[in-house]
């Protein structure tokens, strides 16, 4: 083993034992403070939709355990336990060219995967979703679902995958910065094609019918200077109970999405509420600044590889003898997370702050205690915990605590909340 290999296993590790600590202290957290409604939500949310946000949140976290014990085996099996390289040699056999080759190689391990996390992804759904009274998957809704995907990939993926290894085989030395303008361009063609080619696949957007809901949505868009190819409601009833709203895609192709769910929980202001907020986003351009650091963060990562894939003991150390383009790839995906979990703390700090900044923005546009109505509805009905660990949520949760949350709400309000 060499010095890459032991930096690999004690990395692993140390994310590993970080990210079970951390879920422990959310499962006791958690646990202390189902029995009490937080003195700011009493009389907003009754003790019964507390206890129940609690050990919908217990249950989701003692699960998120298993799976993390998963992606260590799996990380360890196919690295050092020679699984990778296994794999390699099987296709060699077939004595195709290189590129054949390593779309093979890269689409049987991703299958492999996706098949070994299957009954996870399964029992989500089936399990825990359905026990707390969110689920309304039907069985062949979910098989039809995993059917889309994998044409998706094999349609979008299999092309991407050998412009990919082409340049990274035939484009020289800078074979990392073309790759990196390859992999911006597609994902800019996603974002711009996903509202109106890869969403309807897979559920149904209807345009908005209420006149005077849709009135009241078009005075906040011309307000905040908001185009967009249209409102829509989307069908997500079908699959969960749970409620939520954004807004997608970029250039003409943006358009503005209402679960049906959030439509039957919510009045009119508050849907207005929740829009401007989502709104802020777009506004305030931390759309674009998420893209921007997405497209720095992955050109760091190429411009690592490129280096890392003329390296003989980047593959020697991981449990792979022979070098191949295809075999920097899968290694370089399996030795960054438990690296990249040093950054998630700043990745959600940041995110939380541009909440902070959304509701801000939907203040000025609509109404602090109308947001704060609509706010806690949400967390009752979706079952978010009000009480998350404050270390565990300050590393993981992209969304500021409840408490906090309100609180900041309620000095832009000037007022303290009670829901009429």
């Amino acid at each position: 083993m060499n010095t890459l290999t032991w930096i690999f296993i004690i990395a692993l590790c140390i994310s590993a034992a970080l990210r079970g600590w951390l879920a422990g202290r959310q499962i006791r957290h958690v646990r202390r403070k189902r029995i009490r409604v937080p003195d700011a939500f009493v009389g907003d949310i009754e003790l019964a939709a507390h206890q129940k946000a609690a050990d919908y949140t217990v249950s989701k976290t003692r699960f998120s355990l298993l799976g993390l014990a998963l992606d260590l085996a799996l990380a360890l099996f196919w690295t050092l336990g020679g699984g990778l390289a296994l794999l390699d040699a099987f296709w060699r056999q077939a004595d195709l060219n290189l590129l054949n080759t390593g779309v093979l190689v890269i689409g049987s391990f991703a299958l492999v995967n996706a098949a070994i996390e299957l009954p996870l992804g399964a029992y989500s759904t089936f399990g825990i979703e359905a026990r707390y009274g969110f689920n309304r998957t039907r069985v062949k809704t979910y098989l039809l679902d995993i059917l889309k995907l994998l044409l998706l990939a094999v349609i979008l993926g299999v092309p991407l995958l050998y412009a990919v290894l082409w340049l990274m085989q035939r484009s020289g030395r800078l074979w990392w910065l073309y790759v990196w303008a390859l992999w911006l361009g597609f994902s800019l063609l996603i974002t711009w094609a996903y509202p109106v080619i890869i969403a309807p696949l897979f559920n149904k957007f209807s345009p908005l019918t209420d006149a005077s809901l849709k009135q009241r949505i078009e005075s906040l868009l011309t307000r905040c200077d908001f185009a967009s190819r249209g409102v829509f409601v989307m069908d997500g009833s079908t699959r969960s109970a749970h409620g939520n709203a954004y807004f997608t895609g970029f250039g003409r192709n943006k358009r503005i999405v209402f679960f049906d769910t959030l439509m039957d929980k919510l009045a009119a202001e508050e849907i207005e509420a929740v829009l401007a907020h989502e709104l802020g986003h777009f506004r305030l351009k931390h759309v674009i600044q998420r893209l921007a650091v997405t497209a720095i963060m992955s050109l760091a990562g190429l411009t690592i590889l490129g280096w890392l894939a003329a390296s003989a003991w980047f593959y020697h150390g991981l449990g792979v003898p022979q070098a191949s383009a295809y075999m920097a790839l899968l290694l370089f995906t399996l030795l960054a997370p438990p690296f990249l979990f040093l950054l998630e703390p700043l990745s959600s700090a940041w995110s939380r702050q541009h909440e902070f900044e959304a509701d801000a923005y939907a203040s000025r546009q609509t109404n602090a205690a109308t947001l704060i109505r609509a706010l806690v509805k949400l967390y009752r009905d979706n079952a978010t915990t009000l009480t998350p660990d404050p270390l565990h949520s300050a590393c993981h949760d992209s969304h500021p605590p409840a408490l906090s949350r309100i609180a900041r709400l309620q000095e832009l309000a000037g007022t303290v909340h009670r829901t009429p």
